[in-house]
């Protein structure tokens, strides 16, 4: 089996991505265990910072890459979040923990106070690549629709899920069975049309 590497260190987006790529025989392999470092992330859209974390995964290792990025995004608030959910309320790493998560919680519900239209999407693009300079990399996308709450609703999920409500369920992210998110959320929609074009894909 072909071994590809995963240009992430999130632990719930390394087991999807290892059942993903195990359909098709390839072995997802961490970058964390590779020695690969984290990745700059500068620019405004989410495939370019997806893409330039597969480059870099893919440069130091010499291996296939997948990379993703995602966040949340607002269209009263001109797409705000976006590419800067991890760190919308400050934090140089990014990195997702319940204090960050709280933090940035408090500024999207201050910053919605207000505002009537709660209109929100998770966005998630993923990319694949065959060697660092790969001119065709392989990506596939991802929108999940819903409205921002004031009042935090769940304590499953991360992020922003206790505020993103989602009126086809009557419920927040934060609330829907693990199952049911990792199989209807942004990041699950991308999953399966990055499975479709696999499909039709060699590596």
């Amino acid at each position: 089996m072909k071994k590809i590497v995963i240009a992430s260190n999130n632990a719930g987006k390394l087991r999807e991505f290892a059942e993903l790529l195990k359909t098709f025989d390839l072995v997802a392999v961490p970058q964390s265990t590779l020695g690969v470092s984290e990745a700059e992330e500068p620019f405004a859209t989410f495939i370019e910072n997806a893409l330039a974390k597969a480059r870099h995964a893919s440069r130091v290792t010499g291996l296939p890459a997948l990379a993703d990025d995602s966040g949340l995004c607002v269209p009263a608030l001109g797409g705000s979040p976006g590419v800067q959910s991890a760190r919308f309320a400050g934090g140089a790493d990014g990195n997702a923990d319940a204090r960050s998560d709280a933090r940035n919680n408090e500024k999207l519900v201050a910053a919605m106070q207000g505002i009537v239209d709660r209109r929100a999407f998770y966005y998630a693009a993923l990319v694949l690549i065959q060697h660092a300079d790969d001119p065709h990399p392989v990506i596939a996308d991802g929108v999940w629709h819903g409205e921002i709450v004031a009042a935090a609703r769940g304590a499953g999920g991360f992020g922003y899920d206790p505020h993103f409500y989602l009126p086809q369920y009557g419920c927040t992210s934060a609330e829907l069975p693990a199952e049911v998110k990792i199989r209807d959320s942004h990041r699950g929609i991308a999953m399966r049309e990055l499975a479709k074009k696999l499909a039709q894909f060699q590596l």
